[in-house]
């Protein structure tokens, strides 16, 4: 009876033990996951590498760019004249000899010769110093009895008026022996020039239309030559570290200013080290440059160096970095307009001028006559064009010439030098004729 009534006593209490433990055991409760919220940073603004490759304006024209024409301007870069001896606005990088016996159509006959010149325009300093040294020789040529009347039709930088020019030549057969042509542009003045070239010689010079039929087409090497002399003189400048390199163009349209941009497109896309900020046109228009420099001189802090294809506006430019006070591009590219050249060497600015010498105006004259004479030409000419760097100079830049005469004019053997380039007055040659 005792041992019965151990057990249940202790049964009891063992019971008592468990249902206090389970009385402390708490049930955690549930708690309601929820999802953890994450700041997003606002992102940085990426600027594009080389923004100005970006821009509409940095755009070539397809129609005037071909690369095997940029591989071929290389090569005749390392070309040395055929004719060394000749004066340097006869010399030819290669020979491609044609004379009018090679033309059935058109008659030789004895001198003196009507020559008529459809011209662009006399629109900037560059085309006042080429038709200066134009007007000077076929004054020469007259004085010698070589030609008679020399025609002047100024298309005043208007395609239309240009075309309409050359389609009255043509509608008035006998009035020239040949037709001078500098296009106002390329492609608007192709048809026109075919047209012409149908009922009388016609030699080309400057700017080109897109047709082979002139008997003659001469100019320095072009605009390919002009570009990658200024692109790669910017690349050795700045090196591997690189820098921002603004670049100025003219207009758009016109087959040597697209070859220029182009070349040099092709060089700075080559050079990723180079941030090509902008690339803007200017018309060729000072007051318009200098405000474009400023402007990029606010926004980016500094420029390295400006790339132009044509210099006409470059002292513009270097006045704009004086004007903010702060130091001139480590690489300048201009031309060898001589106010560039004189502000180059009293600055010891690091700079070059790739050229388009203006003595072709010269070489369209006297290739005209040659023609017209039976005499050998060549009837893709390519003239020397030789860059203005530190090593040369002090050969090109004359303080006594104006600031907007043009250093390789190849006149300085001709009858009135210095005086008609210094006393210009392009008027004069407009009335050689009877």
């Amino acid at each position: 009876m005792k041992k019965s009534l151990l057990f249940v006593v202790s049964l009891i209490v063992v019971m008592a033990m468990v249902l206090t433990a389970c009385a402390k055991e708490e049930v955690a409760p549930e708690v309601e996951e929820t999802e953890e919220t994450v700041v997003e940073e606002p992102e940085e603004e990426v600027v594009a590498e080389s923004p100005g490759l970006q821009m509409e304006s940095a755009v070539v024209a397809a129609q005037f760019f071909s690369m095997d024409d940029y591989n071929q301007s290389l090569e005749w870069m390392a070309n040395e004249p055929v004719n060394p001896d000749d004066p340097i606005y006869l010399q030819y990088l290669l020979e491609d000899p044609t004379s009018i016996a090679d033309y059935p159509q058109y008659e030789q006959k004895d001198g003196p010769y009507n020559i008529c010149f459809s011209n662009a325009g006399v629109n900037n300093p560059w085309r006042v110093v080429g038709y200066t040294t134009m007007g000077e020789q076929v004054l020469q040529l007259q004085d010698e009895g070589v030609i008679d009347n020399f025609y002047h039709i100024d298309a005043q930088g208007s395609d239309e008026k240009q075309i309409a020019d050359i389609e009255d030549i043509i509608s008035n057969p006998g009035q020239c022996d040949l037709l001078i042509v500098s296009p106002n542009t390329s492609e608007a003045l192709t048809p026109v020039v075919e047209q012409a070239c149908e009922v009388l010689p016609v030699v080309m010079f400057d700017r080109y239309a897109f047709t082979d039929c002139p008997v003659v087409s001469e100019r320095p090497i072009g605009g390919y030559a002009f570009g990658i002399s200024g692109a790669e003189f910017i690349v050795d400048t700045l090196g591997e570290e690189g820098g921002n390199v603004l670049a100025i163009r003219i207009l758009p349209g016109v087959d040597v200013l697209e070859q220029r941009w182009g070349a040099a497109k092709v060089i700075f896309e080559e050079n990723p080290q180079l941030n090509i900020i902008g690339v803007e046109f200017s018309a060729y228009d000072s007051f318009e440059v200098n405000t474009i420099v400023t402007d990029y001189l606010a926004r980016f802090g500094e420029i390295d160096a400006v790339w132009m294809d044509a210099g006409g506006t470059a002292v513009s430019i270097l006045e704009a970095f004086e004007d903010a006070g702060v130091d001139y591009p480590k690489a300048m590219v201009g031309e060898d307009q001589n106010d560039y050249l004189g502000f180059w060497k009293e600055n010891g600015l690091n700079a070059i001028a790739p050229t388009f010498p203006t003595y072709q105006w010269r070489t369209a004259v006297l290739a005209s006559v040659m023609f017209l004479q039976g005499e050998i030409v060549q009837h893709n000419w390519v003239l020397p064009q030789i860059p203005v760097t530190d090593a040369n100079l002090d050969d090109y830049y004359n303080p006594a010439m104006p600031p907007l005469h043009y250093a390789q004019c190849g006149c300085e053997d001709m009858v009135n030098y210095p005086d008609a380039w210094i006393n210009v007055d392009v008027a004069k040659y407009d009335n050689l004729n009877d």
